[in-house]
Formats: structure tokens, C-alpha cells, sequence
């Protein structure tokens, strides 16, 4: 295993860690032999976005006896209401919550506090400015929780919070569809490792300046959406045309600046030994430029790279948005907790589109926008 230091936390954390969406549904002595396994073989982090109390007391129980030697990161603002999750705003359930959190993680401190999903500029400065932000303030300086950070989809928003100095972790979206642009003439020469020498010309201009300016402030990345949702390891949902593997995922991740460990979201034994076979595996198989060279021969057209082109909406719909949260849905087979609440907080969702047809003469890549609107407002509900 390698160990990497979580920017200016000092906390030194596995390369390959575990997201808790594996442990869903699974039985207390499921999810200890889960954590057996990945602790035999170097892990020791783990992210706890869901506040469903089962999985908090089986991974509390999984972890009892060897906390020390495990880092939690925990997040403040998820609560567990009529049996499902929510994000709040709300600082009296945000505290209940925490105290219910560390009860039933059967600790008295997280070592990292995510304020969980902040997207919009908008709810950046509500938290920001406001008790959410004072409240993770006083954690931190009781000690209960070490390190305060966010988690994000929005480049925008992620950077405001590192130049706020609040923040010591980032928690962010990254992977090759989410971070790149069309491909240039000459792609040999795009993906040719000198490229990456000065500037990492292939990827959204904004995202590379918050990996960089993490990595000069110390700000530690963690990463969510290491697979896009199952998309990358799918030749038919990969919008490369071809599939990546997981070690190839994993070492775009783990390349980028500031980034220090992959939350991976393993829903079994095999899938974790998938993770960790970047550990071992030779620079042939962690190479993910073969898969990327073929660009130039892959026509694009009708494939979304949420590259925002389509902006600005008439209904003031985030068009990526939405595309990236349906594809996440039928990448997954189904309506994971954390999609369906993302959607949710959007400020328009799909079913507002009027069908005039702007974003669609926008378009880059000939996305029907339209129908893609339809799909996702029958598959949310609205």
C-alpha cells in the first residue's frame, strides 16, 4: 500500500480507500469481514457521507478496538429522517446528528468533519457565513473533530472554500469524463507525457487550477466518483468508446496534483482486490493513455462531457448537472440515495425544460438535450 499525507492535516492515509457505499444493505458480520479484509491489506480510511444508523453502528463495530489505527472521515449536515437520507442546512439537526454520528461510530472524534455536498455559490455563503460554518468551528477546537473539510461537484464552489483558509480537505469529483475537454489535432501529443510536465492541458481549466491551488496550500484531496458512477469501466456507458479499468481510474486520480487518497465504493471483497490492484500493478496497466488516444477516432457526437456549453437554460436548468445525475442512475442500475438528494437540491430540475431548443444549437457533441430532459424527469419523478 502507499500512504500519502493528507495535505496539511498530517494525517497519513491510504492511497486506496473505501467510500461506505459498499457496505449498504450488508449484515454487521459482512461488514467486519469487509474491513478484515481491506485492513489486512493496508487501508485505513474510510468516508461516511450516509447518516443511515445501521451502517454507521456495523462500521463503528467493524472498527472497535482498532480506531486509532484507522482515519473516519465523517460529514456534518447528512441527518436520517422517515428512513432515508437528506442533506440539512438546519444547525440544531446538524448537531444532533454529529453527536448521533460519533455514538454510533462508537468514537469521540472524527478525524476529518466534511459539511457536506456544496455545489451552488449560493449555499456556499449561507454555510460560510452562517452557524453551519461556527458550529464545525467549535468541533474542531474541542477536538472532536481533527480536520474540517467539504465535499463538492462544483470546481467554482471548491475553490472558494480552499481560499476561505477553512478548509484543510476537499472532497471532489475526479475523473477522465468529468475533467476532459474535446481533443485537440494532435492527440499523441495531448496524452504524451511531457505534456503533463508544466500543465495539465487536458483537462477543464478550472479544475486544473483548484488541484493546483490545493497543492499549494495544503489543502489534502480525497475523491468521490473515481468510475463516474460504473460509466469508465462500461465500454457501452464509457464516452471514450472504450472501458477504462479500475487501476487505470485510479491512477488518473492519483495523478493529479493534491490528491491524495481514492474513496472507492466497493460493494464486495472482489471489488475492493480490483482497487488495490493499483498497488502492484506495472506502469503498462496503470497507463490509461492508450484508452484516451482513441478520442480522434471517437466522433463524441451524442455523448454529454458536462462541459456546459449548453448554459445558459431559459428555465435556468443545470443541464450538466442532470445529465451527469441520470447517467449516474442507469450507470448504477437503479436511484442511489446520494443521486437521487443531489438532484434534489438542484435549483431547476429536468422536468422544467420548455423545449426551446437554445442548448441543443450550443452543443458541441449533437446532445439531444431535450429528450436527455425527459429521461431524467421521468426517472426523479419531477
Amino acid at each position: 500500500m502507499e500512504y500519502r499525507t493528507l495535505g496539511r492535516t498530517g494525517l497519513r492515509v491510504s492511497a486506496v480507500a473505501l467510500g461506505c457505499e459498499g457496505f449498504m444493505e450488508k449484515s454487521a458480520e459482512e461488514v467486519c469481514a469487509d474491513f478484515d479484509f481491506a485492513i489486512a491489506r493496508g487501508i485505513n480510511f474510510v468516508d461516511i457521507y450516509s447518516p443511515n444508523p445501521q451502517l454507521r453502528e456495523n462500521i463503528g463495530a467493524a472498527l472497535e478496538g482498532r480506531r486509532g489505527n484507522f482515519i473516519i472521515q465523517g460529514h456534518l449536515c447528512t441527518v436520517w429522517e422517515e428512513d432515508q437520507y437528506l442533506r440539512t442546512r438546519d444547525p440544531e439537526k446538524t448537531r444532533a446528528s454529529f453527536e448521533t454520528q460519533l455514538q454510533q461510530l462508537r468514537t469521540d472524534y472524527l478525524d476529518i468533519g466534511m459539511i457536506h455536498y456544496i455545489d451552488a455559490e449560493e449555499d456556499f455563503r449561507r454555510v460560510f457565513d452562517g452557524e453551519i460554518l461556527r458550529h464545525a468551528r467549535r468541533l474542531r477546537s474541542e477536538g472532536r473533530i481533527r480536520a474540517l473539510g467539504i465535499s463538492s461537484h462544483n470546481p467554482k464552489v471548491a475553490r472558494m472554500a480552499v481560499e476561505s483558509g477553512e478548509v484543510d480537505v476537499v472532497m471532489f469529483s475526479i475523473n477522465p469524463a468529468y475533467d476532459l475537454q474535446p481533443a485537440g489535432d494532435d492527440v499523441d501529443a495531448l496524452w504524451a507525457e511531457e505534456s503533463y510536465a508544466r500543465a495539465l492541458h487536458n483537462i477543464d481549466p478550472e479544475r486544473e487550477s483548484l488541484y493546483e491551488l490545493c497543492e499549494r496550500r495544503g489543502v489534502g484531496i480525497d475523491v468521490m466518483k473515481v468510475y463516474g458512477g460504473g460509466d469508465l469501466l462500461s465500454e457501452t456507458n464509457s464516452p471514450f468508446g472504450r472501458a477504462l479499468t479500475p487501476v487505470q481510474c485510479l491512477e488518473y486520480a492519483l495523478t493529479r496534483p493534491g490528491v491524495a487518497a481514492v474513496m472507492v465504493g466497493c460493494r464486495s471483497r472482489g471489488e475492493i482486490a480490483a482497487a488495490l490492484a493499483w498497488c502492484t500493478a506495472p506502469a503498462g496497466e496503470r497507463d490509461y493513455a492508450p484508452v484516451l488516444q482513441g478520442l480522434e477516432r471517437f466522433t463524441w457526437q451524442g455523448h454529454c462531457m458536462y462541459c456546459g456549453h449548453c448554459a445558459p437554460c431559459t428555465a435556468g436548468i443545470d443541464i450538466a448537472a442532470v445529465n451527469k445525475f441520470y447517467n449516474l442512475t442507469v450507470a448504477e442500475e437503479g436511484l442511489p440515495e446520494t443521486v437521487r438528494e443531489h438532484y434534489r437540491t438542484l435549483r431547476h430540475h429536468a422536468s422544467e425544460c420548455v423545449a426551446c431548443g437554445a442548448c441543443e444549437t450550443r452543443c458541441p457533441f449533437g446532445v439531444e438535450i431535450i429528450a436527455a430532459m425527459r429521461r431524467a424527469a421521468e426517472r426523479f419523478g419531477y
